[in-house]
């Protein structure tokens, strides 16, 4: 099977005829052949820096769709799914009420075992979400992250006609902000330093601040009468834009923060201060939930997939394996544009 392996750090080889996966098949498990994956942020570290990788070689790729290639327990070969990958293991706080990414024990499709870059994988059945009519294989690449994005947005106490915020313009951050119009804020603001992220953001309908063209909480405040953002989403991970976060919000405002952090944050005594005679709520968010099944987040992402969530626009490259090696060094070395990656694993679905 064709296949996109890792070999050691920042050496990505491409492989036609990789065996297929051969662990022995289970009563709760199905063999898939990957349609689509995306490239996460997180992929680049994983696949670039020394220890990055929990092993050598590995296959990338935990955002992806799939075609059932055999009947199992509430699935037929043909059906076409999205993957989620995590795999929890039972007998651990968290795993009966469905706090799965909150375990401490799990595996994961992507870097603690191969994920979806390759034609085949052989996943649990209880990780499939068959996809309505109307979503396109392709685009169900990112119903992972898009449920991180709509789990993040789901811990607000939105009211119609509030006001939002999202700091980075990224994939994530442009659907989180489309997941809070969705949820009933009358407008929302994206900010970001990359000018075509921002020009896309407002050509979906978003109000774009752009960040180098002054400080990004004084345009807030301009924009707001001086007010600030009711619900506010930091979807960067850098200590500048979690204080710009904290700034920006409301008096009885909530802020997500979405971006994993790079580098130490300090809040000075005043900031604090201001947190406390705001009331502000401050909400961690990690990973998605895939339960109680019908409500959770990937169920949700998927209803609203190709109709009032839009994943087309995002999407920049849209290449075969064969290109991996050259995708991921443009990314790393920022040789060109890329915002929405994602590989056409196996094109004849597509």
């Amino acid at each position: 099977m064709k296949s996109l392996v890792l070999e050691s750090p920042g050496h990505f080889v491409f492989h036609a005829d990789r065996p297929v996966p051969s662990e022995n098949p289970s009563s709760d498990s199905v063999l898939v052949r990957v349609a689509a994956c995306g490239i996460c942020g997180s992929d680049i570290p994983r696949g670039f820096d020394p220890g990055g990788a929990y092993l050598y070689p590995l296959v990338l790729g935990h955002e992806f769709s799939a075609v059932v290639e055999e009947d199992g327990p509430g699935v037929r070969r043909g059906d076409r799914v999205a993957v989620f990958p995590l795999i929890p293991k039972p007998g651990q706080p968290g795993f009966d009420t469905g706090d799965f990414a909150q375990t401490t024990n799990y595996d994961y499709f992507g870097s603690r075992r191969d994920g979806g870059m390759q034609e085949f994988l052989r996943v649990p059945v209880a990780n499939l979400f068959p996809l309505p009519p109307e979503v396109q294989l392709l685009h169900a690449a990112c119903t992972e992250p898009a449920a991180v994005a709509l789990h993040g947005v789901r811990k607000m106490r939105i009211a119609t006609g509030d006001t939002g915020l999202v700091i980075g313009a990224g994939p994530i951050g442009n659907m989180a902000a489309q997941w809070l119009r969705i949820h009933g804020c009358a407008r929302v603001m994206i900010a970001d330093v990359d000018p075509r992220k921002l020009k896309l953001a407002e050509e979906m309908g978003f109000e774009a601040i752009d960040s180098k063209a002054g400080d990004p909480v004084q345009q807030v405040m301009e924009r707001t009468s001086g007010t600030g953002a009711q619900r506010v989403i930091e979807a960067c991970g850098l200590p500048a834009t979690f204080a710009q976060a904290i700034a920006c919000a409301a008096t009885f405002g909530e802020v997500v923060f979405m971006g994993n952090l790079h580098g130490e944050f300090q809040l000075g005594e005043k900031a604090f201060s201001s947190i406390l005679r705001r009331e502000l709520t401050l909400h961690g968010t990690w990973n998605s939930k895939v339960v109680p099944r019908g409500t959770d987040d990937w169920s949700t992402v998927l209803k609203y997939m190709d109709r009032q969530l839009q994943i087309a626009p995002l999407v920049t490259d849209t290449p075969t394996l064969e290109d991996g090696p050259a995708i991921f060094s443009s990314i790393r070395e920022r040789k060109s544009y890329h915002n929405k990656v994602i590989f056409r694993v196996s094109p004849d679905l597509l």
